[in-house]
């Protein structure tokens, strides 16, 4: 069994409660971590904070995001300072299942595992979904959707707030991406782990990465996110990160679980709300429309950062690997889109 290095990225005060709720899912794991990293994205008051909090817990490191705003150099920061074979990733409003790791590690009894995720359940600040919500796009919440297959399955790529890697893995194909993802921007903009993990089957093409769903965590909705004002706007910067993604990798790779989804997940789930509809049961046109809306809407934003692109905006660095980068003997970041 592999040691598991765990990285949180916190960046702002408002989630301290979430964040202490985190580490202590952590340290409740059936099978411990070696360790706990907490990176701080450019807060200074939060990581004297952590610093206190934890001062007398020596499974628990506060550090500083070494590179610039953002989820991505938050991760790489983390990945540079771990010490386990593996590290994985939980989000600072997540909890984790006491089973997390241990699923995590049986999976990387098979050499060529590269990456495992695990499903990411909704907790609604409300307590229940709201009935227009479709669950085939629980992915603006940050969690996992319907149309993904149950079991311990291979998939394209992990999603990035349950997921974990191989130290290795970084030294193959490179760091988190900057200038993709979530960068305390306006925007909720994602699609960094996608891009990741498309590089990495690239650079080792026997590479295996794996969704194992009993590996579970529940991810906090706050109120502003049960809304379909941020359902639009997660969806549009949805459709921009893809674009980023196509241009790097190219739209066959970089949208093929995307053109499935579109082409089979959506309109078995329009067809369910219509359904349920008919049969008087609530929500059921709200679900079927909003379907319809987001993915036209994350149509538009795809085809806008796609012009985007074309006239030469839209740059992101893919950096070398964490791993060699704190050994001091990596290579330079390339730039790429």
């Amino acid at each position: 069994m592999p040691g598991i290095s765990v990285v949180v990225c916190v960046y702002t005060e408002d989630r301290w409660a979430d964040i202490l709720a985190a580490v202590a899912s952590v340290r409740a794991q059936s099978r411990p971590a070696l360790e706990t990293l907490l990176v701080v994205d450019h807060n200074p008051v939060l990581r004297e904070r952590l610093g206190r909090e934890y001062e007398d817990d020596p499974s628990v490191r506060v550090v500083a995001n070494a590179g610039p705003r953002g989820l991505s150099a938050g991760r790489n920061t983390g990945i540079a300072e771990a010490r386990g074979e593996v590290v994985a990733f939980l989000d600072d409003d997540a909890v984790a299942g006491p089973g997390w790791l241990r699923h995590f590690a049986e999976a990387y009894g098979d050499p060529r595992v590269m990456a495992v995720g695990g499903r990411t359940e909704p907790a609604w600040a409300s307590g229940r979904r709201p009935a227009w919500f479709p669950e085939e796009f629980d992915w603006v919440v940050g969690c996992t959707y319907r149309g993904l297959p149950p079991g311990r399955v291979r998939v394209r790529n992990v999603l990035g707030g349950n997921a974990s890697f191989r130290r290795t893995a970084f030294d193959a194909a490179g760091g988190f991406a900057t200038g993709i993802g979530r960068d305390g921007g306006r925007r909720p903009l994602g699609c960094e782990e996608t891009e990741l993990c498309i590089r990495l089957t690239r650079a080792l093409p026997g590479a295996v990465l794996l969704i194992d769903d009993r590996a579970v965590v529940r991810h906090r909705v706050p109120a502003a996110r049960e809304r379909f004002g941020y359902f639009r706007t997660r969806t549009y910067a949805e459709g921009l990160s893809k674009a980023l993604v196509a241009r790097s990798v190219g739209a066959d790779k970089g949208l093929e679980s995307e053109r499935r989804y579109a082409a089979r997940v959506l309109p078995a789930g329009v067809a369910r709300g219509l359904g349920d509809a008919v049969r008087g049961r609530p929500g059921g046109a709200g679900r079927a429309g909003a379907i319809v809306a987001g993915a036209l809407v994350t149509a538009a934003g795809y085809l806008a950062g796609t012009v985007r692109a074309r006239r030469g905006g839209g740059r992101f660095v893919i950096p070398p690997s964490p791993v060699a980068a704190a050994k001091g003997d990596g290579p330079s970041g390339k730039g790429a889109a």
